[in-house]
């Protein structure tokens, strides 16, 4: 790719950029090695402390800590009450409200590093008559809040519910610490396998025009983008809570599995390939395999580390290469229905 002219508002990061002002980070996410044949131990081991340091292991410890100090007592949870519930809510919310502000006011309002690791050469769309008062961040902040806060709560509210009235598997760490962490360790990855079906569904022509469309509106994502859906999406995304219904686990595991769920999408999108902390050290940021489905929409349906896009073909990696391709098998499906009809 050749450099950007100096012209193209300021976009002078040092980074080479194409004609648009797009910026593609070198070495590409392979898929995990956990599922490669014959087996990679060292690659396993490398991958798996990726996988866990740092920012699951903040998600899991934000999780306990939540349970633990900021959890009503279960005997209050049996009944369904305004006090219990609005708090959840209110909670819910101001832990969503802050993490996703903390993306954004870095990187997007205040734009502390400017475009350096950023994808695209825009920010947040104005005068845009596809968003809610023409405001693309209000219009993310406003379904993330309105119906993705609201329905991540009516999922933990009716979770806990259960476990109070002990109609759903309780798993005791006292009596079962080694499942208890295990249980932990597997729900980054249950949530992977859950999106990628969850999001293949959502593409599906009837629901895509339901509710899916909405959070396609963003092109060029912002850390508000993430939670960004119709009310239709955020059921479907909300319900890897669902298991707990099934699996024995614990109130921790539920929490963090709607945590992860609410709070991550704004890392995912936050346009940004890596954070400069300290002028120097680079924080990993956005998922680049996620930008480029906002991109291009028809690939990439979930993410490298549950590898079901290299498996079924829907990759890419943002070369010109797998752009050909991808057109290539999208003229293909077309002919197939229109020689059908």
């Amino acid at each position: 790719m050749a450099d950007i002219s100096a012209e193209r508002e300021g976009l002078m990061d040092g980074m080479p950029r194409d004609e648009r002002g797009y910026w593609q980070p070198e070495g590409q996410k392979l898929p995990n090695p956990v599922f490669a044949w014959p087996p990679e131990p060292m690659k396993v081991a490398k991958w798996l402390w990726n996988y866990l340091f740092p920012w699951h292991l903040i998600y899991m410890v934000l999780a306990a800590l939540t349970v633990i100090y900021l959890q009503p007592e279960m005997s209050r949870m049996t009944t369904f009450k305004a006090d219990w519930i609005a708090y959840i809510f209110v909670r819910n919310q101001i832990m969503l409200i802050v993490f996703v502000s903390a993306w954004h006011v870095w990187l997007w309002a205040r734009k502390k590093q400017g475009f350096q690791f950023k994808y695209t050469p825009d920010w947040m769309a104005k005068g845009k008559k596809q968003f809610l008062g023409g405001n693309q961040l209000f219009d993310n902040i406003f379904w993330s809040c309105v119906s993705g806060g609201t329905i991540w709560t009516a999922y933990e509210v009716v979770t806990l519910w259960l476990y109070a009235n002990q109609y759903i598997p309780y798993l005791d760490p006292r009596v079962h610490p080694v499942w208890f962490v295990l249980i932990m360790l597997a729900i980054p990855m249950w949530r992977l396998f859950h999106f990628y079906w969850v999001h293949r569904f959502l593409h599906w022509p009837p629901l895509y025009k339901a509710g899916h469309y909405l959070h396609h509106r963003n092109i060029n994502v912002g850390p508000w983008s993430g939670l960004s859906m119709h009310p239709i999406e955020h059921i479907l995304y909300f319900s890897c809570a669902a298991i707990h219904w099934i699996i024995p686990s614990h109130p921790i595991h539920v929490v963090f599995n709607l945590q992860h769920a609410g709070l991550t999408p704004a890392q995912g999108h936050a346009g940004f390939e890596a954070v400069i902390v300290n002028g120097k050290y680079n924080l990993a940021g956005a998922s680049y395999f996620h930008q480029l489905h906002h991109r291009y929409f028809e690939c990439n349906y979930g993410e490298p580390d549950m590898p079901f896009d290299y498996w079924f073909g829907t990759s890419h990696d943002g070369s010109e290469e797998a752009h050909v391709a991808m057109r290539e098998k999208r003229f293909a499906r077309h002919k197939i229905r229109t020689s059908a009809a």
